[in-house]
């Protein structure tokens, strides 16, 4: 079976590649290798999420399938007296968040390496931001959803980025089960960014 990037240890041999993205307005250098999501830049759904995120300056934020942390450090500049927690199955992922955070002089993040929402407790947010593992099926992708809900404060917000032909529409729906609100706010090339409250 060929790794996938929410193998919980790619056994792909590296290939590290190392790039500057700038995301909303502040410039970041990131380092990513193989077997991990789009390791060649920060892709377009991330980019689009990172630009319609909002979150007060002392939000605890958590960052749910963080790869190498484009969503999660661009979120802990944005909550900069804040705490932002970053998870992902991924070994190799969760090392290179770890990485970037400290090459770009983020420190008020926590990186782990977490199956779903395992090693996180009973800890509480204020703010979820996922693009979800689609390939990793519709299952994991409510699983996500479900476990957003139920850490999330009252009038918590998730913040999802999903294309329409993954499965905009159904993931809509689902959320719909779960929060008390569920807005489109944007839409870019067929991405939809939901922001569900709770």
């Amino acid at each position: 079976m060929p790794d996938h990037y929410y193998s919980s240890k790619p056994e792909t041999a590296h290939d590290r590649k190392v790039w500057e993205a700038t995301l909303r307005g502040k410039i970041f250098k990131f380092v990513s290798d193989a077997g991990v999501f789009s390791k060649q830049g920060v892709d377009f759904g991330s980019r689009v999420l990172i630009e319609a995120m909002e979150m007060p300056e002392n939000a605890r934020v958590l960052d749910v399938g963080c790869g190498y942390g484009p969503i999660g450090l661009a979120a802990a500049r944005l909550a900069s007296r804040g705490q932002v927690t970053m998870i992902d199955v991924n070994e190799r992922a969760v090392e290179l968040a770890k990485e970037n955070a400290a090459g770009n002089g983020i420190t008020n993040v926590t990186i782990l390496q977490s199956d779903l929402y395992q090693e996180l407790g009973d800890q509480t947010f204020d703010v979820v931001l996922t693009n979800p593992p689609i390939r990793a099926g519709k299952q994991t992708v409510h699983a996500v959803f479900e476990g957003a809900a139920e850490r999330l404060h009252e009038g918590g917000s998730l913040w999802v980025v999903i294309q329409k032909k993954q499965g905009a529409p159904s993931a809509k729906e689902k959320l719909e089960s779960l929060f008390a609100q569920v807005d489109e706010v944007t839409k870019d090339k067929g991405y939809r960014i939901f922001k569900a409250t709770k």
